[in-house]
């Protein structure tokens, strides 16, 4: 958290917006729009923690039009990259040596991916940042939320990280402190486990009256292949291998564009078997016998990773809080048996303008915006949410293949009758509480990679252009590092170097005292969160580096 008794320098705006992703972005030209419709001014800063609008979005991503279509009804004309048209849906069950497809009559409509399309988010979100700009919406990328503004208990605004500060804490030669952006309302669209969603959680109790949010590791690389392995607008999933039946979790590619195929992993992480890793899983899914073969001959261009929001309808927490309000994924919005949740972030974030603008209008500020709130109850998001809410729940209970097939028969009861047998049913504790200690687990020994099809975690680190000038204070904090040592080591057997999908975390021996040492390679962090949602004693914080720092994902 930034210094508080750093002298800044502070602007004035009608509304700040904490992150350029879908949700913040539509946020911005929803709030531009009403203002342009009613022939009045209002201010609006949106402030990106990557380098440039786009560099830090990762996800499949097949994109419902929905939300699109209200936002932008002409988005075809103004040349929104929704490249390719879904023309062909498959889903498939896998084992070690083959598999079968599920026919696609077994799945209730809300599934099906004909209407969407496939192509890149971070593309998406650059033009929706030229829809901003050219309507007066002012973004900052390169200037991370690194604390709240918050006055007589109300969210004013967010200070920006400083730049300039070394290793130990001092300033370097052309330190700058951050700035104070204040607004009469502040939005948060920090994506998955926000470092400012955290603290407002806790502060306002916003999280009290819902189920513990649950999360995925989502892990991605964009592949060229050869032209007669490109079969545009396919989407394909698939669940099962190399997975057992008790681990969650499931892969996608995605035909799209110039010869590309997006292929990923997500593993949920709330598996209980400490010797997982999810990037080894991703890089053995590609060897599949019916897999293996869309990549013969191709280039992989690009990798990535990305925690995912996985609660769903029973772990949205309260929306709103005095002087702003959660939107997108830092409230969690996606619909998991769908995979989906841009649709629905940027649907939020559009709620959420509505509800400033009209309480600006109306001369307020610094209130609880309680008509988001009431919007979103009875949207499309909450309704769609609401059918699939036990869809993770029964997997998580019952394993992959019977807790799947429990999920569709929910689904379609819930589709069909508005009704669910189980009610809604409870996730439980958190993802990190589900860990188990290492010795109840066997370890698993993953083959070496080939480095054709395969790959080790450093050269995909490589292809997802991540770099953090090397002397700033490390933003992974240990709270306690024999913590750290008597437990995630000796207990779990150190999961962290295994669910890091960077090489960010290791436990080296020192060749004198022979004592294991955890080291951070800091510099390898490609803004997934995944350690500050997995380590089993929550001893590790996740917060904000200098801004610009991170990965540049490239068509991701």
């Amino acid at each position: 958290m930034a210094d508080t008794g750093v002298e800044r320098e502070s602007m004035e705006y009608d509304v700040v917006i904490v992150g350029a992703g879908p949700a913040g972005l539509s946020a911005a030209i929803r709030l531009k729009q009403q203002a342009e419709a009613e022939g009045q001014e209002i201010n609006v800063a949106v402030i990106e923690k990557g380098g440039e609008v786009g560099a830090h979005i990762l996800s499949g991503v097949i994109m419902d039009p929905k939300a699109m279509n209200e936002l932008f009804p002409d988005w075809k004309e103004r040349g929104a990259p929704l490249e390719t048209a879904v023309t062909d849906d498959r889903f498939y069950y896998l084992n070690d040596k083959g598999g079968f497809r599920f026919p696609n009559f077994m799945f209730p409509p809300l599934m099906s991916n004909h209407g969407c399309y496939a192509g890149s988010l971070g593309n998406i979100c650059k033009w929706l940042a030229e829809q901003a700009e050219a309507m007066g919406v002012e973004i900052y990328p390169g200037f991370p939320a690194a604390d709240l503004v918050i006055e007589d208990d109300v969210v004013k605004g967010v200070v920006t990280g400083d730049f300039g500060v070394a290793r130990d804490g001092g300033q370097k030669d052309g330190y700058q402190p951050g700035m104070e952006l204040r607004g009469k309302y502040t939005l948060i669209a920090e994506g998955a486990r926000g470092s400012l969603a955290k603290v407002l959680l806790e502060k306002y109790g916003l999280n009290t009256d819902s189920e513990p949010q649950k999360y995925g590791i989502g892990l991605k690389e964009l592949w060229q292949v050869k032209p007669e392995h490109f079969k545009p607008g396919l989407v394909q999933h698939t669940m099962g291998w190399p997975l057992d039946n008790k681990t969650g979790g499931g892969s996608f590619l995605y035909h799209w564009g110039d010869h590309f195929v997006s292929v990923g992993f997500v593993v949920h992480l709330n598996y209980k078997n400490p010797w997982i890793a999810p990037f080894e899983e991703f890089q053995r899914f590609k060897t599949h016998p019916d897999i293996r073969g869309t990549f013969e001959g191709a280039e992989r261009v690009s990798y990535g990773a990305r925690a995912i929001t996985e609660g769903g309808y029973q772990s949205v927490p309260k929306l709103a809080f005095p002087g702003g309000a959660l939107i997108g994924c830092s409230a969690g919005f996606v619909n998991v048996p769908r995979i989906k949740g841009s649709h629905n972030a940027m649907k939020t974030g559009m709620m959420a303008a509505e509800a400033a603008f009209a309480a600006i209008k109306a001369g307020r500020q610094g209130d609880t915006l309680t008509a988001y709130e009431e919007a979103y109850e009875t949207s499309w998001v909450a309704k769609d949410l609401k059918k699939v809410r036990n869809a993770k729940p029964l997997w998580s209970k019952f394993g992959t293949f019977i807790g799947v097939m429990m999920g569709g028969f929910d689904m379609w009861t819930n589709t069909l009758f508005g009704f669910s047998v189980f009610g809604t049913m409870k996730h439980g504790g958190t993802d990190a509480a589900a860990l188990e200690p290492a010795d109840q687990h066997q370890k698993i020994t993953y083959p070496k990679p080939d480095g054709v099809l395969t790959f080790d975690k450093l050269s995909s680190v490589f292809l997802s252009n991540t770099n953090h000038e090397e002397d700033q204070p490390v933003h992974l904090k240990v709270k306690d590092m024999e913590l750290q040592k008597a437990s995630e080591l000796e207990v779990y057997g150190g999961p962290s170097a295994r669910y890091c999908p960077a090489g960010v975390y290791e436990w080296v021996k020192d060749e004198t005292s022979g004592e294991e040492r955890f080291v951070i390679n800091a510099q390898n962090c490609v803004h997934c969160k995944t350690c500050d949602i997995k380590d089993p004693n929550q001893n590790i914080n996740w917060t904000t580096p200098e801004g610009g720092g991170g990965p540049i994902y490239v068509n991701m």
